[in-house]
């Protein structure tokens, strides 16, 4: 892992889970870590990907695309404030 990685302090795997129930699982997850801290959550492609990524940048937080595996969608988000 380079240093440019964020190494997540949590780990979601949320594939199969519908929307917005992965937009809360993150959320409150998230809610749980320090400012600063990041946490990995693998979605399905598409609206869940879609749904998450742009409800917690509204919500203030960082929120980066990276390769995951096939069919999978990995976002690495920062808590902010």
């Amino acid at each position: 892992m380079s240093a440019a990685t964020p190494d997540p302090a949590v780990q979601l795997d949320l594939r199969g889970t519908p929307c917005p129930l992965n937009f809360i699982r993150s959320k409150l997850a998230l809610e749980k870590l320090e400012p600063g801290a990041w946490l990995q959550v693998e979605l399905d492609p598409g609206e869940p990907e879609q749904m998450v990524a742009s409800g917690l940048r509204e919500a203030g937080h960082r929120v980066e695309l990276q390769a995951g595996e096939p069919g999978a969608v990995r976002l690495l988000i920062q808590r902010l404030g």
